[in-house]
């Protein structure tokens, strides 16, 4: 008999799971195992993270599932690169599966482990599960990578066959699942963690959670492509941090848009796209997580000292006074997820806006996002900041009150998070700085006191940004 362990990561389901399919039929014993990192889970900023209760609840689910196959799972709260090597020895296990990391922290993770198993005869084999193209298998004509996400995505669909939107079918080998020796998946509190707001916002967890989300979005999804712009209204899938965590497997999602015959299905699997295409953006150029991917926009002059200082606190805690920005803000901090349209409006208020670099914002979406991915969030600021690969033009920039015109006409969204100005009227509540004395106390609301003045001008602000970039912009650019 030989016995082989599969190691977890982001990949919390079982069923359509690589690394668990190869194991499952290479060998007659096969345990399961994940890690809750301390490498990661100690440089987290807060003891009430939502992620931690994510991965938590969804790994008591996994661990059920599998004990209704006959196996289950291994729990470890340990620093990953020193737990799974021996783990694997006890267990007898001749090899270790895992699914492919892409950011550069978890590649430098894997080679210490490949290294440490490779040191005791061990095998680590490692496939491709997250996305459905990867590294080089989507390349231009002349072999190199793409900087420009139109003809990637035109060489993505050009590439794309049945094989690769093809399900493993674990469920063929489950009987090779080995039970685990006793243990126990530690609690939050063992993990030096308390629970959050995770159950007051109903999120769904797990497998299951996934696949609530999908078949409701199944149902939606024609109307995603016009729907899915205004964040006052249900038109977005809500499966990022199923995405984030693999509770559903990426083939699955990207094989049903494939099939079906409406616009809104389309632009959702161009959505998907824009995740392999950041995904190969960082295989290629690790240095964007610290650098611009345009290196010339490294010279850029950020604004610092005190001043940027208060600025970004102000940013970070909703107190900007543009209603759009801080009701987006208000939404991020209280729930940990932000509309994908404002993501790009609060980017482009750092950035543009505000002339704060683009990697403090970058960071701070890292330590609140329930579905923050690298390469994504990484991507996505640098093309609000218009520093990355396929960026937003410097000379434009988005403007927070036309955008919250545009997309919020209403203030449905703005009256949800900014409840200080449910009073006012759709024509000043983007703009409450224009209301007089009078109209702040018909519509109880004063400035500077029940919510602030901006905190910058715009229009002034948008005359820096572009003498900020001409001053380092390339010839002809």
């Amino acid at each position: 008999m030989s016995a082989a362990l599969v190691w977890f990561r982001r990949d919390l389901r079982d069923h359509d799971h690589a690394a668990l399919y190869h194991a499952l039929k290479a060998h007659t014993q096969v345990y399961c195992a994940f890690v809750f990192d301390r490498a990661i889970l100690d440089a987290l900023p807060s003891r009430r993270d939502r992620r931690v209760e994510f991965i938590h609840a969804s790994l008591i689910e996994l661990d059920a599932a599998l004990r209704a196959r006959g196996g289950g799972l291994i729990v470890r709260h340990a620093d990953a690169r020193e737990a799974i090597p021996p783990l694997a020895l006890e267990l007898g296990a001749s090899a270790v599966y895992a699914n492919h990391d892409y950011e550069p922290a978890a590649l430098a993770r894997d080679d210490a482990v490949r290294g440490a198993l490779g040191a005791a005869g061990l095998a680590f084999h490692t496939f491709k599960d997250q996305v459905i193209f990867e590294k080089s298998e989507v390349l231009t004509g002349a072999g190199k990578p793409f900087s420009v996400f139109t003809p990637y995505r035109n060489a993505w669909r050009k590439a794309l066959t049945p094989f690769h939107l093809k399900a493993y079918p674990v469920e063929r080998y489950a009987a090779h699942l080995a039970a685990p020796p006793a243990a126990s998946i530690p609690s939050l509190a063992e993990l030096g963690f308390a629970p959050s707001n995770l159950a007051e916002l109903k999120l769904p967890c797990g497998m299951r959670g996934a696949r609530q989300l999908f078949d409701d979005f199944r149902q939606r999804i024609a109307d995603y492509g016009r729907a899915r712009d205004f964040p006052a209204v249900k038109g977005v899938s809500y499966l990022s941090i199923h995405l984030r965590f693999g509770t559903i497997s990426i083939r699955e999602l990207a094989r049903f848009a494939q099939e079906q015959a409406n616009e809104g299905a389309e632009v959702w699997l161009n959505e998907l796209i824009w995740r392999d295409f950041y995904q190969q953006v960082l295989w290629y150029r690790p240095d964007v997580v610290t650098q611009s991917f345009r290196s010339e926009y490294d010279a850029v002059q950020w604004e610092e000292g005190e001043a940027a200082e208060r600025l970004f606190a102000a940013w970070c805690e909703a107190r900007t006074g543009y209603p759009i920005v801080d009701a987006a803000m208000r939404q991020l901090n209280q729930t940990g997820w932000m509309h994908n349209r404002l993501r790009m409006v609060v980017a482009s208020f750092l950035t543009k806006d505000l002339g704060i670099h683009w990697l403090r914002g970058e960071r701070y979406f890292a330590d609140t996002l329930n579905d923050y991915d690298l390469a994504a969030n990484n991507g996505g600021w640098q093309w609000a900041a218009s520093t990355g690969c396929d960026a937003q033009p410097w000379f434009r920039i988005f403007n927070p009150v036309t955008q919250s015109q545009r997309f919020d006409a209403q203030g449905r969204f703005i009256r949800r998070y900014l409840p200080e100005l449910a009073d006012l009227p759709d024509k000043l509540i983007h703009e409450p700085w224009l209301m007089s004395a009078i109209d702040q106390s018909a519509y109880r609301c004063t400035l500077g006191r029940d919510y602030p003045k901006p905190i910058v001008d715009h229009a002034a602000a948008r005359e820096r940004t572009l003498a900020r970039f001409k001053a380092v912009r390339p010839t002809g650019d």
